[in-house]
Formats: C-alpha cells, sequence, structure tokens
C-alpha cells in the first residue's frame, strides 16, 4: 500500500475516558477500570508524539451534568497537541465553557442527535473547525447499513441508521465524525472496517476510526479502511503498544503520519 492514496497524514489520538475525575477504560462501555491520572496521561502522551488527545467525560450525559470544568482546564495546561473534550455539552453555552477551559474542539453525541439544530448553532457561534460530531453505534441488521445509532453513553437505543446521522450530522456542520462500535469498544479485537468504510465513503469529512484497537495491523486495517485519525485507549493507557512504536510501524507500512 502506497502513501498516495492517502489524502493526508493519518493521525494518532489517544483518548481519555473521565469518570470522577480519573482516566478509565471498560470494555464495551462497561467494567470500568482506572487508567490513571488525567494530568499524567495528558502530559505523557504529548511527549510521546501523539497528534490529537480527547478527552471524554463519560458520565455527564447519564449523570445529567455538566463537563467538569476543572479537569479540562488542568488537562489542557499540560497539553501541547489539538485537544478535543466530549461528554455533557448540551447547549453553545456550555460548549463555549469547555471552549474557554482550554479545548480545542468540542465533541457533542446524545445531545446533537436529540436536537439536531444544536450542530448549526455551534457551528455558526464557535466555527465549524470547533464541532465533532460523535456517535455511539452498535449493530442492527433491520437498517439499512446494519448499524444503529445509541445515545446516553451508548445504553439507549434510537433506531436511526448510524450511516444516515453521520450524513445528516456532516449536512448540518460538523467538522469531524467520530463514530465508536459498542460492540469492538475494548475488546482489542480490531476496529469495525466495515463501518468505518461506510461513513467514509457516505461523508466529505475527517472520520475517527473508535472501538477495538488491540494491536498494530488493527491501527493499520483501519487507515487502511479510511479512517482521517485513529483513536485508542487501553493499549495505550496499559503500555500495550507505544505511540512512537506504532507510528514506525505505521510509516512503514507507507502510511502518511506526522513526527
Amino acid at each position: 500500500m502506497k502513501g498516495d492514496v492517502f489524502l493526508r497524514n493519518v493521525l494518532i489520538m489517544p483518548c481519555l475516558d473521565i469518570k470522577d475525575g480519573r482516566v478509565v477504560k471498560g470494555v464495551h462501555f462497561v467494567g470500568l477500570k482506572d487508567a490513571g491520572d488525567p494530568v499524567a496521561c495528558a502530559r505523557a502522551y504529548c511527549e510521546a508524539g501523539a497528534d490529537e488527545l480527547a478527552f471524554l467525560d463519560i458520565t455527564a450525559t447519564i449523570e445529567g451534568r455538566k463537563t467538569m470544568l476543572k479537569t479540562v482546564r488542568e488537562v489542557a495546561a499540560v497539553t501541547t497537541i489539538p485537544f478535543t473534550v466530549g461528554g455533557g455539552i448540551k447547549s453553545v453555552g456550555e460548549a463555549e465553557a469547555v471552549l474557554a477551559a482550554g479545548a480545542d474542539r468540542i465533541s457533542i453525541s446524545s445531545a446533537a442527535f436529540l436536537n439536531p439544530s444544536l450542530i448549526e448553532e455551534a457551528v455558526k457561534l464557535l466555527g465549524r473547525e470547533k464541532v465533532v460530531v460523535a456517535i455511539d453505534v452498535d449493530k442492527n441488521r433491520a437498517l439499512l447499513s446494519g448499524y444503529e445509532v445509541y445515545i446516553d453513553g451508548g445504553n439507549k437505543k434510537t433506531g436511526k441508521d448510524a450511516i444516515e446521522w453521520a450524513k445528516e450530522a456532516e449536512a448540518r456542520g460538523a467538522a469531524i465524525i467520530l463514530p465508536t462500535s459498542k460492540a469492538c469498544d475494548g475488546a482489542k479485537t480490531g476496529y469495525d472496517l466495515p463501518l468505518i468504510r461506510g461513513i467514509k465513503a457516505a461523508v466529505d469529512v475527517p472520520v475517527v476510526a473508535s472501538g477495538g484497537a488491540g494491536s498494530l495491523e488493527h491501527f493499520l486495517a483501519a487507515a487502511e479502511a479510511g479512517a482521517d485519525i485513529l483513536l485508542a485507549a487501553s493499549v495505550f493507557h496499559f503500555g500495550e503498544i507505544g505511540i512512537p512504536e506504532l507510528k514506525s510501524y505505521l510509516s512503514q507500512k507507507d502510511v502518511p503520519i506526522k513526527y
């Protein structure tokens, strides 16, 4: 595979799932284990050469509260790369507060699905480059694409086709689409490649691969499937794969990456 098949560098994005002020990681969105202090993790990932950093307050929506701005500020203070924050953002005002706390972009999921005009409002007031739409997805053969949107931390079915929602989110102004496969999340069996291909074929904005990375080969497969940003958590948090190691491997496979 040659690098010229890619339109841009493929980026590496560790994800900090935050609960009670700590980084955690589970499998299929449950069974959470402590993975460290978010500030220490963020600093280490920046030093290791990560290209982007994601911060997701995973219980904010379920608990009906706003994003933990104190933790966002603390992480932003040590972060030297683009920093995307999601979880509990339900209004443009809340998005502005997250950006003021140091985030470079905001990620909206359940609130965007329940109130799609929020995407347009955020784009208008904050700028398109600031708005990511995250989509929690699971398989549903009854739908045309075979994938269904879930909300409320991946706990609630919506009956909405995930590919159609990705297209609508882009049409409303989303700069990046971040689908996470519930079936693959934390399982380390590989990304959901048909999902990545399906969304990439449906939209013209960058697509993030999220959920399932367990080996170097999994990252390569996601890049070859069209992912522009490779997001992972467990393999980075627990030292199973280092970012320099991953970048070297992808470069050897002719995937263009940033150094």
